[in-house]
């Protein structure tokens, strides 16, 4: 479902702000949960599986720092 208006009326955070935030939050979030499923492969000595977790978490960090960077630029009026 789309809509043709922003509703950063209810936020208080107009949407292309906010998405960005949540996107952050969500690659960091994402990060972190992955941290967890490393350990748990490398318990059970499953390496293909914990370098999978590894790389999928070096991808949703590298998410969090290019959303941060774009993030910060838009909110510095850039």
């Amino acid at each position: 479902m789309t809509s043709n208006t922003e509703t950063g009326g209810v936020t208080g955070t107009p949407d292309k702000d906010y998405n960005l935030i949540w996107y952050v939050e969500a690659c960091l979030s994402n990060a972190l949960r992955l941290e967890s499923y490393i350990q748990d492969a490398e318990r059970n000595k499953d390496n293909q599986v914990a370098d999978l977790f590894r790389k999928a978490q070096a991808d949703s960090r590298k998410g969090a720092e290019l959303g941060k960077e774009l993030l910060r630029a838009r909110l510095n009026g850039g």
